[in-house]
């Protein structure tokens, strides 16, 4: 019997929770730039009675995102997909958070909607961080919307001199990732499916536990300390949403985007977390 396939990027705690609570019975193409990684999530999720194939893949390579996805085309075709690949600001240069979280999503929406199953539906992973930044234009969000992949990395607001660090170049990356969803919703609509996007806030992962530990790990832990809901969420949280989004009950939402991040985020703007500056 064909299985229902489905790609996941990102062998880490989030995706894995979200392909835990919805991959069961589906063929499962598990991506990671660290094969390792995907090979040590696929033996734990195998272990659990799941089907998964580990697969080496680079988020900021159109190469190897094809070659993922003519990967899940062997199996049949692709109904689901996970994105929750991704570096963090204190994981990588301004140029590398540009390439993997922003040019790599969008390249990674566009060719998966170019061959999402009728009625088949994705997510990808953001970021409470691009609700952070000061508002754009219209212009420029309608340019990272809809500006061809390959130029994006051209735009006047994206060029390195026009970028502060890697907080900013993240904050640009996730606030990209949310408009590309709205823009892509609307093509893989015309072929039946859905795709919306996730915005988490401090969520316990290995890659949390870095942030914490490093250049502005105070920062992260006032930010959680001073949300509404007192502390850090965990991947199964933002499963829970995945599930909703993935499933029939939310067959009407597509080109949305889910912040959980335990208020974190309206306290920013209204509560103990607002700038001082």
């Amino acid at each position: 019997m064909n299985k229902e396939v489905m790609i996941v990027t990102g062998a880490g705690q989030i995706s894995m929770a979200i392909a835990r609570r919805i991959g069961f019975g589906k063929k499962i193409i598990l991506g990671d730039k660290n094969i390792k990684n995907a090979e040590t999530i696929a033996k734990i999720m195998t272990d659990a009675g799941f089907d998964v194939v580990p697969f080496e893949m680079d988020l900021s390579s159109r190469e190897s995102i094809l070659a993922i996805i003519a990967e899940a085309q062997k199996y049949g075709e692709i109904k689901y997909l996970v994105n929750g690949a991704g570096v963090s600001p204190s994981q990588a240069p301004i140029e590398a958070i540009l390439k993997v979280d922003l040019y790599g999503t969008a390249v990674l929406l566009e060719e998966v909607g170019k061959v999402i199953a009728e009625g088949g539906c994705g997510v990808t992973i953001s970021s409470q961080s691009g609700w952070r930044m000061p508002q754009l234009t219209a212009e420029e969000d309608r340019l990272l919307a809809t500006t061809p992949t390959e130029e994006l990395l051209d735009l006047e607001i994206l060029k390195p001199e026009n970028i502060k660090d890697t907080l900013h170049a993240y904050q640009m990356a996730k606030r990209c990732n949310e408009k590309r969803v709205m823009a892509e919703c609307v093509k893989w609509g015309e072929r039946g499916a859905r795709i919306n996007d996730i915005a988490p806030g401090i969520i316990v992962t290995p890659l949390a536990i870095d942030e914490f530990n490093g250049p502005r790990g105070d920062f992260y832990k006032n930010m959680f300390a001073k949300c509404p809901a007192g502390r850090p969420g965990t991947a199964d949280e933002v499963a829970n949403v995945a599930e909703l989004l993935m499933s029939d009950t939310g067959a009407f939402i597509t080109g949305s985007t889910y912040l959980i991040d335990g208020g974190a985020t309206a306290s920013y703007f209204y509560g103990p977390l607002q700038p001082t500056e």
